[in-house]
């Protein structure tokens, strides 16, 4: 067996440990067939669509993409618009989240509600 075999059957039996998120506006997808074109090794896998309408979007929209560049799983994440706690939405919940080491749900839920 040649040595590039080798190694690709090694990436293909041994389980990678992480997986590599990447956030983007709407253009995950993408990004994804450009680096499955650019790189070898490098594939798109599983895309995952929304289910229904959510806050910021409709059903039917992308939300995840799996792909693989140059061996290494990833995962496109199209997340909107970047911001801090951007999942937060409610201001109280927010500034209390804001001054916690660690999340404290029942905390952040108790501020929702004021």
């Amino acid at each position: 067996m040649r040595y590039d075999e080798k190694i690709k059957l090694r990436r293909m039996t041994t389980p990678h440990k992480n997986t590599i998120c990447l956030w983007y506006a709407s253009d995950a997808l993408e990004a994804a067939r450009f680096y499955a074109a650019t790189f070898p090794d490098s594939s798109v896998g599983a895309v995952h669509y929304a289910p229904g309408d959510y806050p910021n979007g409709k059903q039917g929209q992308i939300l995840t993409v799996e792909f693989i560049v140059i061996g290494i799983p990833c995962l496109g994440l199209n997340g909107g618009r970047e911001s801090a706690c951007g999942w937060c939405k409610d201001k109280r919940a927010f500034d209390a989240m804001m001054t916690m080491r660690k999340i404290d749900i029942a905390a952040s839920e108790a501020a929702r509600r004021g």
